[in-house]
């Protein structure tokens, strides 16, 4: 590949990227402030059904929290190419966690309505949409192009850890107390992360010269991404894997009350069942060396797709909860090759942009999809969006594959 240097990983196990003082900062207090998110996902979720009864508002809050990416995601990315990253991160998060504390006090005191949940999950949306591409491309200044897949791969370790313990501590938290202290405990995790930011030491921080900000445009962003098929092809499938594949907050909520008839514990279980492959995979992938090419993250949207498919039609519970790990195990596999060939493969002055894009097309597609799997679940049943999902996703992963066929090779090297 002509645009970037070929990378040589420094072989230190799983946890290398560890040895960066900035990056063990970043990583102990997102532990935190990923266990606050599960925990304020599965409350409002459940705070949905209980104001409204229905799927298709909690797609509706879903779609509502999701929508800025579609809209700042691209300026995420160039505010990320612009400014100073971790001040960036610090505004974010401290616009994240008042967001978060509001909402709480409301469901604590018994004041909220559904448009309180409407309002602030869509302002949540626009501080994570412009913190998400802003915080991706903010790893490669903690450890460097060699430890970044590693890091990558620890950060969705992380992440699905949370996201293994935060639906069964919101499912206790929601049966004891009402969703509440919830979003209270989130509240408190982002200015976790706040701290930690400040903490670190800047000399450390492998950041380049600051571009002018006249010269760094959003239309140039995306003409270097058209002239890049295996960024097109990474983009592409992902984005519809998301879109319609990735709803498992939304369908997992209706096939515990709708199909199964259970209460907010099974919810939190069929939750943790997704993470719990989703960490599996994430440690996996950061035992390997070797960074990903675009052409493994078709193949493993294939397999995720298989997957899916398959857990649409378990008959029990149980069968259903076992086939969830498998899913999630796929999804991470998927998901971390996707970010580190965004990263890894695009140069240093336009990767913001480059995952700012990236992301526009993975989150914002949110939006669109989960209204619909919502409705599909409410008309046609909760099995039917999750096969629905499925087929997309396997469908995707073809078409990427045949179109692509014989061009990966040249655009991955």
């Amino acid at each position: 590949m002509s645009e970037s240097a070929p990378i040589e990983p420094i072989r230190l196990g799983t946890f290398r990227s560890l040895r960066h003082r900035n990056y063990r900062l970043f990583f102990i207090s997102s532990t935190v402030t990923n266990v606050g998110t599960w925990v304020q996902r599965i409350a409002q979720d459940w705070l949905v059904l209980q104001l409204t009864h229905s799927g298709t508002d909690l797609g509706l809050v879903t779609g509502l929290q999701f929508l800025p990416a579609l809209f700042l995601s691209l300026q995420g990315g160039a505010i990320a190419d612009r400014f100073d990253k971790r001040k960036v991160l610090v505004l974010t998060n401290f616009a994240g966690g008042i967001f978060a504390l509001m909402l709480g006090l409301l469901a604590y005191f018994g004041t909220v309505h559904r448009w309180h949940v409407y309002a602030l999950a869509f302002a949540l949306g626009i501080a994570s949409a412009i913190d998400a591409p802003v915080r991706q491309s903010f790893v490669a200044e903690m450890v460097g192009p060699a430890d970044l897949p590693n890091a990558v791969s620890l950060n969705s370790a992380n992440f699905n850890a949370g996201r293994l313990i935060g639906p069964a501590l919101s499912g206790v938290l929601i049966t004891a107390f009402g969703t509440g202290p919830s979003f209270l405990i989130n509240a408190a995790s982002f200015f976790v992360i706040i701290g930690a930011l400040l903490m670190m030491n800047t000399d450390e921080l492998l950041q380049r010269e600051l571009k002018d900000q006249k010269k760094v445009t959003i239309r140039d962003g995306i003409r270097y991404v058209r002239e890049r098929t295996d960024l097109k092809a990474v983009i592409f499938v992902v984005g519809l894997m998301a879109t319609f594949g990735l709803n498992f907050q939304i369908t997992t909520a209706l096939m515990a009350t709708h199909v199964f008839h259970l209460g907010p514990s099974e919810f939190g279980l069929l939750s943790a069942s997704v993470a719990l492959g989703s960490l599996v995979g994430a440690l996996v992938a950061a035992r390997l060396e070797r960074a990903p090419t675009a052409a493994f993250v078709l193949w493993s949207a294939l397999v995720f797709g298989i997957f899916e498919t398959i857990a649409s039609v378990m008959p029990t519970f149980l069968t259903f909860a076992l086939m969830l790990p498998f899913c999630g195990a796929m999804i991470l596999t998927t998901l971390i090759a996707a970010n580190s060939t965004m990263q890894l493969r695009s140069t240093p002055e336009n990767r913001g942009r480059v995952m700012g894009i990236y992301l526009m097309i993975f989150l914002g597609g949110t939006p669109i999809g989960s209204p619909a799997i919502g409705w599909i679940a409410q008309t046609f049943g909760p099995r039917f969006s999750i096969g629905i999902g499925g087929v997309i996703s396997m469908l995707a992963a073809l078409i990427a594959l045949i179109v692509t066929r014989g061009k990966l090779e040249v655009s991955d090297y």
